[in-house]
């Protein structure tokens, strides 16, 4: 209990802290991006490798 008292307390100090939102935003969109970029180069190849893989398996 004298835990969550002093967590309550320095939470009540200092605030809630709110993070980097610009910066988490930035990442989603870049990795979206490379992900849309490199489906649109390797479409095919990745397509022939699932299916081989599928096939192995079978």
């Amino acid at each position: 209990m004298n835990r969550l008292r002093a967590y309550l307390l320095r939470l009540m100090h200092t605030g809630p802290q709110r993070g980097d939102v610009p910066g988490w935003v930035l990442v989603t969109v870049m990795t979206a991006g490379l992900v849309a970029a490199l489906y649109t180069i390797a479409d095919d190849q990745l397509r022939a490798l699932l299916t081989s893989a599928l096939n192995k398996v079978s």
